[in-house]
């Protein structure tokens, strides 16, 4: 296939044409363009479900993960007219129209984009200040081995259970796990950061000797792992459930049940082996957006424990 080749792929209703789709994006394998444009047709359902209706912060790589990153938050001028888009404002008092994924051919017109990775909000373009989506971030520091993550995991589940939440469970893509939790979108960032705080405490109570939520990263015990409430800021983004990492493995953050915590290799989701598990699983996801939550117990904790987020 010549490198100035191009291909039209049909996705439902519509066709996005992928330029330089023999570009080797993922040196580990030889992995292109195409088979990143594969992978996310096979995971379509997954991957709308995760991004459906959010502001969505865009990872480009345009020469492959081994040459530039870049942020983009804009949907560019000459973008196909059926791409939904949604305003966000920033503190600067600037604004930017993200995407807005709402049928799979925008995730393949973001590939043909060069994007990678996709990072949505927490909320949805009906009220981007209202989140509905709470992230639980496992984030292991350099000395802090899977294992702490997996007992960790653990502890959180038992809480959430405790508190009559479901989780919903997935890999990060990098060294830790997520766990996401739906919403009553009653709540500004503030306070679901707020609830977030209150919540990594709690684990931090039990399991002292494994997990810190001090904020600063210079005084953090590099053995321990930082539960990282402040993934629920306003504008702080997250790789979603089913986006590929910006690595030369093509290491995908990949939904899992509560009961393969023990198990489970992150390394060993790709763009290889993914599909044929979700061929298997469907969408361990599926059913997130069943039941939203309230975060009134935890912000009674809040209270209780006289947090602060603008402090912390």
């Amino acid at each position: 296939m010549a490198k100035s080749s191009a291909v039209e792929i049909e996705v439902g209703d519509r066709t996005v044409r992928v330029s330089s789709p023999d570009r080797v994006y993922f040196p580990a394998r030889g992995e292109t363009k195409l088979d990143l444009v594969r992978y996310y047709l096979a995971v379509g359902d997954g991957i709308v479900r995760a991004l459906r209706e959010r502001p969505c912060m865009l990872h480009r790589f345009p020469s492959g993960v081994a040459g530039e990153k870049v942020h983009q938050k804009r949907v560019p001028n000459g973008a196909p007219d059926w791409l939904q888009t949604v305003r966000v404002d920033f503190p600067s008092g600037r604004h930017a129209y993200e995407l807005c994924v709402t049928h799979p051919a925008d995730v393949i017109w973001a590939v043909q984009m060069s994007t990678v990775e996709f990072h949505p909000w927490n909320s949805r373009r009906a009220d981007t200040e209202s989140p509905d989506e709470w992230r639980i971030d496992l984030d292991p520091m350099p000395d802090c081995p899977f294992s702490t993550v997996r007992k960790v995991a653990h502890t959180v589940h038992e809480i959430l259970d405790e508190l009559g939440i479901t989780g919903w469970p997935k890999t990060s893509g990098g060294h830790g796990l997520h766990v996401y939790v739906r919403i009553e979108p009653r709540w500004g960032f503030q306070e679901v950061r707020r609830a977030a705080l209150a919540f990594a405490r709690e684990v931090e109570r039990r399991m002292p000797d494994e997990v810190t939520t001090t904020w600063w990263r210079k005084d953090r015990d590099p053995s321990k792992l930082f539960v990282d409430y402040n993934q629920n800021a306003r504008d702080h983004t997250i790789a979603s459930a089913y986006s590929v990492r910006g690595v030369p493995e093509a290491v995908v953050s990949t939904p899992i049940r509560w009961d393969e915590i023990d198990d489970v290799e992150p390394r060993e989701f790709t763009i290889a082996t993914v599909p044929a598990r979700f061929a298997e699983l469907g969408d361990l996801h599926a059913g997130i957006d069943d039941t939203a939550y309230s975060l009134d117990t935890l912000l009674e904790w809040a209270d209780r424990d006289g947090l602060d987020t603008e402090s912390e």
